[in-house]
């Protein structure tokens, strides 16, 4: 997954316009009881604007600004619910998209399944699975990195070291600092991948598709491009792990991922930055740290976001945006917003400052 980056200032920005419309007809909806659509098809409930008391004089410019950012895709779910569903762009509600690093989150997920099914423990060392010699320090300080550093990305790997940073072979991996003494994002947490491979004795592909993907209904695949790997789906694919995650890992009535390495997940995960989890970013935190800088800085990400919001987020603005206190889960595919292939930008803020629009 590529590195994201985030600037130093959120600022407003401007509108745009014009939608294509859902691709299935809606049911009606009986009951605010927690929906979860069924396993195959496309069959999903849905939930009017009026009916949740919103301000439909807050869609348009919505949907206006978000044609305008280049988004091709745009879920609202509430209770599970589809309260706004729509496409730009040529997209449509069968074109797959990747999801770029928003992807992290999916290795997270199924690093916790592959823990609680008693396959590995995320505090033992990376190398008892995988071996020894995957990066290029010392044997002792290789052993210090377990899998919840890399988890955390605070692994301790030098992030500024060779030119490509998705290139995860050992001569890439150098010593910068001991495992749990800084946090820098890095795409060594893909190890983990082979973690899960080598503990479960399947491909990373068969043991994610059987565990997570098949269980909760989405469609996808993984593709390999150049040093890096990226999960493609449909938007209404992303919604469903939303959807899943924002019930603590529970899908309807089967436990999918145990509630306590959910809360794990999703909750400050190290001392040292603040705003992040298990590759879940998280908003309303007192301070976060940046990508290739060390430096903290105050306040939320996010600003007009919700203080109890998980995020995961990709290049290019893919978004999955979890909201408990809202029963609400928001997905954005797309191109890059802005100029800039950041994961996070001023376009996040704006955003955040029209979807508050739709119920303040």
């Amino acid at each position: 997954m590529k590195k994201i980056f985030l600037p130093l200032l959120m600022i407003a920005s401007v509108f745009g316009c014009n939608s294509e419309d859902k691709a299935t007809t809606p049911l009606p909806v009986s009951t605010d009881k927690l929906y979860f659509p069924p396993l195959a098809g496309d069959v999903w409930e849905t939930k009017t604007i009026a009916a949740l008391n919103w301000h439909q004089s807050a869609v348009q410019p919505l949907l206006d600004y978000l044609e305008l950012k280049h988004t091709k895709s745009f879920i609202i779910l509430v209770n599970g619910r589809i309260v706004m569903e729509n496409y730009f762009n040529g997209h449509t509600a069968t074109t797959p998209w990747y999801w770029a690093s928003a992807g992290k989150t999916l290795t997270s997920t199924v690093t916790g399944i592959a823990q609680q099914e008693g396959l590995l423990n995320i505090n033992t060392k990376v190398s008892q699975y995988i071996g020894t010699g995957w990066t290029s320090e010392t044997l002792a300080k290789e052993n210090l990195i377990t899998c919840k550093h890399l988890l955390t990305m605070t692994s301790g790997i030098d992030d500024a070291f060779g030119s490509n940073p998705d290139n995860v072979t050992p001569a890439n991996l150098q010593f910068k600092a001991d495992a749990g003494t800084r946090w820098a994002y890095h795409n060594v947490y893909v190890k983990l991948q082979d973690v899960v491979a080598a503990a479960s004795g399947q491909t990373w592909t068969n043991y994610f598709n059987s565990k997570l993907r098949d269980k909760i209904g989405m469609s996808g695949s993984w593709f390999t491009s150049g040093d890096n790997i990226v999960y493609w789906s449909t938007a209404r694919s992303m919604a469903r792990f939303g959807l899943l995650m924002s019930n603590k890992g529970k899908w309807d009535t089967t436990q999918i991922l145990n509630e306590a390495y959910w809360g794990e997940a999703t909750t400050t995960s190290q001392a040292i930055n603040k705003s992040y989890g298990y590759l879940w970013w998280l908003n309303g935190k007192s301070s976060f740290h940046l990508p290739q800088s060390q430096f903290e800085f105050p306040g939320s990400i996010i600003p007009h976001g919700p203080n109890d919001m998980y995020m995961a987020l990709g290049k290019n603005d893919q978004k999955i945006y979890i909201i408990p206190s809202k029963k609400m889960v928001v997905i954005r595919m797309g191109d890059a917003a802005d100029a800039e292939t950041m994961a996070l930008s001023d376009f996040d803020d704006v955003l955040w400052q029209k979807i508050n629009a739709l119920y303040n």
